[in-house]
């Protein structure tokens, strides 16, 4: 996929609205990771460097099209301002008479943050006057978001229709490497897979078993896994109602020669605390009352064994509940084995993304991407309505 990029734009003088990615944790009113903010600098500098007359909007969370003050991009800007040695303005709102008056007062080489665009219900809704609204203050667009390239939202693609689109530099890049890997990816190509719900990695698991060479699969998505194999699992989490959908899908990758590997031991617990009771259990053979929060000892080394085997490896979840101590080993051992490889290694963003950067490992990997869902979705092969208005004629 060819996209216009912002180095062919004249951008000297142009009134800009840029959609970032400013989509961070917050605690206690400030931002917790500033991954994603940090990955748009180069595109910010570069828009001002040129002497765009910038502003920058974004989502944070789920406001459900309502104002919700906890949810206001303030934090973004006070964080952005210290990243690029300059104050940040935000404006209250991302639309209106308001946004045209301090865009068109803009200095070329300045720059505003607008506020959440979610605040808005026609966002979400790709409403054409609520990206008509966007677009009205400016002359170009560009689209720095890859993290919401799947979405078909008024900040990603309605006001494409408005505007000269390009792609900035952290899109252009993604899309560059992620289509690389889905055409052509390093042999074997191996999926490592976690998180919390089966549900929510069946569509990875299915679109991609005809493309990968094997499956690692770890987090509570393993339990399922186990549970349709008749083993015990205790009371680890379980999505019942996918159970005929994974045997069939363990048959179709026997058939094909895909190995699906699976844990054979696992931390558990009896409850999700920092202070719980751990035992290590096999993953066959867990007891009532106790449930798998992480990757066994015996797996972390047979999944590391098979990782360094790999040509090309893309993880996406976490093999625990990474987030408290006790369940994090299996994540962080698997997060150091990747970063020793010497494997063509991506993260598919989310919530893998951040225990690798709270590891201090993200430049140990080929390609941190920002995008979770986006990214699963572009190699998957689904539709990315954010970029067809990028896409070079």
């Amino acid at each position: 996929m060819k996209l216009r990029t912002i180095q062919e734009a004249d951008l000297a003088e142009k009134k800009v609205l840029l959609r970032a990615d400013f989509n961070v944790p917050l605690a206690q009113g400030k931002v917790a990771d500033d991954f994603r903010i940090r990955a748009a600098l180069p595109t910010i500098r570069w828009l001002l460097e040129k002497g765009a007359r910038l502003a920058i909007c974004s989502h944070l969370g789920r406001p459900k099209g309502k104002p919700v003050p906890e949810l206001s991009l303030a934090p973004v800007a006070q964080r952005l301002g210290e990243l690029l040695g300059r104050e940040v303005p935000l404006l209250p709102d991302c639309v209106g008479p308001e946004v045209t008056r301090r865009v068109e007062e803009l200095p070329a080489g300045e720059l505003v943050l607008l506020e959440n665009v979610r605040f808005h219900p026609g966002e979400e809704a790709n409403d054409p006057e609520f990206a008509r609204a966007l677009a009205a203050p400016f002359e170009l667009y560009v689209n720095d978001a890859f993290g919401t390239a799947h979405r078909a939202h008024a900040s990603t693609q309605g006001v494409a229709k408005f505007l000269p689109a390009y792609a900035g530099l952290l899109l252009a890049r993604e899309v560059e490497v992620l289509s690389e890997l889905a055409e052509a990816p390093r042999r074997p190509y191996y999926i490592l897979v976690g998180g919390k719900k089966a549900k929510d990695k069946l569509g990875v698991l299915t679109d991609l078993l005809p493309k990968a060479d094997g499956f690692l699969i770890g987090g509570g998505v393993a339990f399922t896994f186990l549970a349709a194999q008749g083993k015990q699992v205790g009371d680890s989490i379980v999505d019942e109602e996918l159970l005929p959908t994974i045997k069939d899908l363990l048959q179709r990758a026997k058939a094909a020669g895909t190995a699906i590997h699976l844990p054979v031991d696992v931390v558990a617990a009896r409850e999700l605390s920092e202070e719980a009771e751990t035992k290590v259990f096999p993953a066959d053979a867990i007891p009532q009352g106790w449930m798998g929060l992480d990757i066994g000892p015996t797996t972390r080394a047979a999944f590391a064994e098979a990782l360094g085997k790999a040509g090309t490896v893309v993880w996406a979840g976490p093999m625990g509940a990474f987030e408290y101590p006790p369940f994090a080993k299996g994540t962080e051992a698997l997060a150091r084995a990747l970063a020793e490889s010497p494997a063509f290694t991506v993260v598919g963003g989310g919530e893998t993304g951040e225990a690798v950067v709270r590891l201090g490992l993200e430049k140990r990997f080929s390609h941190l991407s920002t995008g979770g869902g986006a990214t699963l979705a572009f190699l998957r092969g689904k539709p990315m309505p954010a970029l067809e208005p990028l896409r070079a004629q």
